[in-house]
């Protein structure tokens, strides 16, 4: 069953396809996942599973009662915990290993992740704003976002774009193909580019 798998990103390189066409791809290190928890529809309201990724070298890494969480599912210390919705009639359990088998080559998955941080940053590298002519008198104003308010209301009305924080943003891609898949190394290679830095985790899930 294909439910979906945590990864991290590595890096992006290009693979020929049997067309011998170039294809960029993002190449991520994708489980394998232990399954630390089960949720139950009749117990919790809902049916899920809890899965974990990127296993712990530090025995205490963990708070006491996350190393009793790990330890009642008889698995290693997991660096980040996420859940997935799946159907009613599952048949996961405790232990159970997710890894990159539920997934070939041609899938159409959906990627999650949080994207690059920007720090505070003005309206045109932010929104794309164009910016102020150079001449006819401009002054030290070439890159301002220009007038933010008016007469009525009489404040900044709400969702103004102007400079702020920008980046660190969970967004999701969806509709990419997956060019290949290693299970020896636990690899996946999906076409095009991936929110987030390298070493950054994600979430993949058939579309």
């Amino acid at each position: 069953m294909t439910v979906g798998i945590l990864g991290k990103k590595l890096g992006m390189t290009q693979v020929f396809n049997n067309t011998g066409q170039l294809v960029p791809v993002t190449v991520i290190q994708a489980g394998p996942c232990p399954v630390i928890q089960v949720k139950s529809k009749d117990k919790d309201g809902y049916s899920a599973i809890q899965i974990g990724f990127d296993r712990s070298g530090k025995k205490r890494s963990a708070s006491k009662p996350l190393s009793g969480h790990f330890k009642k599912a008889n698995v290693d210390t997991q660096k980040i915990l996420k859940e997935i919705p799946v159907p009613e009639d599952s048949t996961f359990k405790m232990g159970d290993i997710l890894t990159v088998d539920q997934f070939k080559p041609a899938d159409i998955v959906n990627v999650t992740g949080i994207t690059k941080g920007r720090g505070f940053t003005g309206v045109m590298k932010r929104h794309g704003f164009a910016g102020k002519d150079t001449g006819h008198g401009s002054h030290e104003a070439y890159r301002h976002g220009g007038s933010i308010g008016c007469r009525t209301p009489k404040h900044t009305i709400k969702g103004m774009r102007m400079a702020g924080r920008m980046g660190t943003d969970r967004v999701t891609l969806r509709n990419l193909k997956i060019i290949m898949v290693d299970p020896e190394n636990n690899l996946l290679l999906i076409k095009g580019s991936l929110p987030g830095w390298r070493g950054g985790y994600l979430l993949v899930k058939k579309s």
